[in-house]
């Protein structure tokens, strides 16, 4: 009897266990149904309240606190970083940029060496076109333009000026130690002297620019209304002017009466001698002095500004460049006053 009852009881339970775990997961989908459903429903009014859902602002630190987490960033004990980085950090990103650096500054320093190594400091490299001279003057103060009275000595003090410190370097005691005296007529070559060899160069003494020399008038005719003005071409390395034969120097009216410019005088001469070319560059022709033609106008007309043009004249020279002004010739306004 008591076996049978067992088996009994443990049929009933076996009967009875599905429906129970049928019972649990309907539960379970009725329980998801209903959140289902809940997220489906319409917000009360208290969940359209925004304000709610607004980040709230921090609150404000102290200087006290600021302080404290400064000295915290710069040195934290308990970590033992500072400025937020461990010792081993801080080494490595050091050693980083150290070899960074060390490698950019070695290859600038090669880039140097190699172009200093494969240019020459006394010519250029590449000289393939070699423009034609220009032309200067002076006195050379505001801009070309030449503007006194003669009675007025400060009107044109400052050409005074500008005119003695331009011919200073044509001292003749300074010429006479410095230069030597050359007597050739043509190109004084020297190319077979060695490159970093030093060139000698002729002399041009501030003597031999009479009237416009500053020695017998130190006013360089600027007092009695007969102003000298000073002519130099440019220096170009090399450069051979005329082809054999010296460049000439003329001068006349561009704009204004051609009567008003009166006559003109040139010292020593109107010519640029081809002994004081070619022109060897600053390290090798040291005490090279350019040669000067000076121009007196003697027969100005008082109150007349007159635009005057004087020009470079020979084989191989452009004076009428209509882009520069100063290739070959300059233009400059004189005017003179009683």
């Amino acid at each position: 009897m008591e076996s049978g009852s067992t088996e009994g009881g443990a049929e009933d339970s076996l009967l009875k266990s599905p429906p129970h775990k049928v019972i649990l997961k309907h539960g379970q989908e009725l329980e998801e149904e209903q959140e289902e459903l809940a997220e489906h429903q319409p917000l009360e009014q208290e969940d359209l309240n925004f304000e709610r859902w607004k980040r709230r602002p921090l609150p404000k630190r102290t200087l006290h606190q600021k302080i404290d987490d400064l000295k915290k960033y710069l040195w934290n004990a308990e970590t033992n970083e500072f400025m937020g980085r461990s010792g081993k950090s801080w080494s490595l990103i050091l050693l980083f940029y150290a070899a960074l650096y060390l490698f950019l500054a070695a290859m600038f320093g090669g880039c140097i060496f190699c172009l200093m190594w494969s240019i020459s400091p006394y010519h250029p490299t590449f000289n393939d076109r070699v423009m034609p001279p220009g032309m200067t003057m002076a006195p050379h103060l505001e801009g070309n333009d030449v503007a006194f009275n003669a009675s007025d000595r400060k009107s044109w003090r400052k050409y005074i000026r500008s005119m003695d410190e331009y011919l200073k370097p044509y001292n003749d005691g300074t010429q006479e130690k410095k230069n030597i005296q050359c007597t050739m007529e043509g190109y004084f070559m020297q190319e077979k002297l060695k490159e970093s060899e030093e060139r000698k160069a002729c002399q041009f003494k501030r003597s031999w620019l009479g009237d416009c020399s500053g020695l017998q008038d130190p006013h360089y005719g600027y007092s009695k209304g007969r102003p000298c003005i000073l002519l130099r071409m440019n220096r170009i390395l090399g450069y051979l002017p005329g082809q054999g034969k010296p460049i000439n120097v003329t001068c006349g009216v561009k704009k204004g009466p051609p009567e008003a410019l009166g006559e003109i005088q040139f010292f020593p001469k109107s010519t640029f001698e081809l002994k004081y070319y070619p022109y060897y560059g600053k390290l090798r022709h040291v005490n090279y002095s350019s040669p000067v033609v000076a121009v007196r106008f003697s027969g100005m007309q008082y109150g007349t500004p007159i635009h005057v043009q004087c020009k470079l004249n020979g084989k191989g020279i452009i004076n009428d460049s209509p882009t520069d002004r100063y290739l070959g010739s300059v233009t400059f306004i004189l005017e003179v006053g009683a």
